[in-house]
């Protein structure tokens, strides 16, 4: 079971943690279930960048980044050296904690 934290780079949002979360589901999923807007254009396939996020603390516990994401993240808002989409971003089995920043949601269109 994981532990994860979530940052918020837009204003006015406080940081949530969330306990007992599973593994096998993405980060975008625990996000969206748990009331969390991450935008998800391309439903969840690694076909777009809107779902990134950084990711702080925990990395070890996700998959590693392949090019195809790579790809994507190069095309994302502000990407940094710890950037991931947050649908690639599948819990393996085990326990830990994962702290991850979301950027400003606001940027997109239709916000």
């Amino acid at each position: 079971m994981y532990t994860i934290k979530f940052n918020f780079e837009q204003k006015g949002l406080t940081p949530v943690t969330l306990e007992n979360i599973a593994h096998d589901q993405s980060i975008l999923e625990v996000a969206l279930d748990n009331g969390i807007e991450l935008h998800h254009n391309c439903g969840m396939v690694c076909a777009c960048s809107t779902c990134h996020l950084y990711v702080m603390k925990g990395d070890e516990f996700l998959p590693e980044l392949t090019d195809k994401e790579e790809d994507f993240i190069d095309r994302a808002v502000s990407p940094r050296i710890n950037s991931r989409l947050g649908c690639q971003c599948i819990l393996e089995k085990g326990t830990g904690f994962i702290e991850v920043t979301l950027p400003d949601q606001t940027q997109f269109l239709g916000e």
